[in-house]
């Protein structure tokens, strides 16, 4: 069975089946993938089917293709890509005037997904990356994505559970509820040392036009420093102004 292998070889055996398909191949078959990537036939006979069920491999009569999933996956990283270059304008600007940390993120199940992070210069040195990922309910990013999010999306967030990050991260479902309600009415949501230490946020959600979140912009800074209630129309007004470039792109 697959589940017997290890995880992290296994891993790098279904990446080694997908590259093997190059960008003018026709259809190859099992034998074909096999010499490729050097795998016994038995294990990419078993790393196949795991690929054919999850849509990422088709079959084209005996022989096999990549999947559409692979194509939705590709087209959603390339939306990501071109949401960051639209907000970095946006997102320099905002460094330049509050000289904060500033992050640009995106929900993706109950935890943010980081796709752009510019230090500050009066910014604390925070181990957040581009392309890293920390629970939702623990950021200022986090709760703002929750907060203009479908229900359905904050329930199953709450069904995970609220792992708790530093003495101060909000673990009771009642108590970030209230938080969720009063981003939502505000447009600006907060990490009072929450994720971090000593470490404070304030961030807003660029919106869709139909509502929904597109991703969340944050600036971070040491808390004795920083007044965010001073830097949060700032980040507010950086939020709106991702989500208009956005609009007008799209309807361009």
């Amino acid at each position: 069975m697959l589940q017997q292998e290890q995880g992290p070889s296994v891993a790098r055996r279904l990446v080694h089946v997908l590259t093997a398909f190059r960008p003018d191949d026709p259809p190859l078959t099992q034998a074909e993938i096999a010499r490729r990537t050097a795998i016994p036939r038995p294990t990419v006979h078993r790393l196949v089917q795991e690929l054919l069920h999850a849509g990422l491999l088709e079959k084209d009569g005996a022989r096999l293709r990549l999947g559409m999933q692979l194509f939705e996956l590709g087209s959603m990283a390339h939306r990501q890509r071109s949401l960051r270059e639209l907000a970095m304008p946006v997102l320099s600007d905002l460094r330049l005037s509050t000289r904060l940390t500033v992050h640009l993120a995106v929900l993706d199940g109950a935890d943010v997904v980081y796709l752009e992070k510019l230090s500050g210069r009066d910014g604390p040195p925070l181990r957040s990356r581009v392309g890293g990922r920390m629970p939702a309910h623990c950021t200022g990013v986090g709760k703002a994505l929750l907060a203009a999010s479908p229900a359905l999306v904050v329930r199953q967030a709450l069904a995970r559970g609220l792992s708790r990050r530093t003495t101060r991260t909000t673990i009771a479902p009642g108590v970030l509820l209230q938080q969720l309600s009063t981003a939502q009415r505000d447009h600006v949501a907060f990490d009072h040392g929450e994720s971090h230490t000593d470490v404070v946020c304030v961030a807003s959600s660029a919106l869709n036009d139909d509502g929904t979140p597109l991703a969340a912009v944050s600036v971070s800074g040491w808390g004795p420093r920083v007044d965010l209630h001073r830097v949060a129309p700032m980040v507010r007004t950086a939020a709106a102004e991702i989500a208009r470039h956005a609009s007008a792109r799209a309807a361009g």
